[in-house]
């Protein structure tokens, strides 16, 4: 009853996208509030150190909350199996057709629900709880990583470049290939143009930071 294929990746390119777009967004709200004027190295420094403690924190958030959303979907799984093994042939014919995707339950016809709900009578009884699996425990870890590292590479240039504003050219020019690149990987998941969602998601991304910014994020 899953809608998971058994093949599935740890984290799909939609999840990794929104990740390392919203650790874009948090590290260019840090970046983009610094002072090219009056910021000193240590203001530089409180910003790097913001950075990361911010993005390491949301990291950890969202992976627990990506754990929440396996466990909660795992469940569902286990609830829908339940239904169509135990509920009389017409309703447990109607809990297989919801639980599979609009399109193929289109095509499907009363006997061919039965087929189904007869192959799942012969599985053995399913567990009383719903367990994260060892991918659900990777993927809240990719999760994390992907938010904090995503950091790393907008902070480099305040780490080896003595001037602010060069330091503050090259960071943004690194976060607009890197929210290009993001925009790719999405499009993969979307079936459209690689290099139009990356254009989309570079102008995407300028506005939720100059929202977040303007909101006091």
């Amino acid at each position: 009853m899953s809608s998971r294929t058994p093949s599935r990746r740890i984290l799909e390119p939609s999840e990794r996208a929104a990740e390392i777009l919203f650790a874009l967004i948090m590290t260019l709200t840090f970046t983009g509030t610094l002072s090219v004027v009056d910021a000193g190295r240590d203001d530089v420094r409180a910003m790097l150190i913001g950075a990361l403690g911010c993005n390491l924190a949301w990291g950890i958030i969202d992976g627990i909350i990506h754990l929440m959303d396996r466990h909660s979907e795992l469940s569902g799984n286990l609830l829908a199996l339940r239904e169509a093994r135990n509920a009389d042939a017409a309703t447990a014919r109607a809990r297989i057709a919801d639980a599979l995707p609009p399109v193929v339950a289109s095509v499907l016809q009363d006997a061919e629900l039965e087929t189904i709900r007869q192959r799942l009578s012969t599985l053995p009884e399913p567990p009383r709880h719903a367990r994260l699996a060892r991918r659900d425990w990777l993927g809240a870890l990719g999760v994390c990583l992907l938010v904090f590292t995503t950091t790393f590479p907008l902070a480099v240039p305040f780490l080896f470049m003595q001037h602010l504003v060069p330091a503050m050219r090259v960071s943004n020019a690194v976060a607009l290939v890197l929210l290009f690149l993001t925009g790719v990987v999405y499009a993969r998941s979307v079936n459209r143009p690689a290099w139009r969602v990356g254009t989309w998601m570079v102008i995407l991304g300028c506005v939720l930071v100059a929202l977040t910014i303007a909101l006091g994020g």
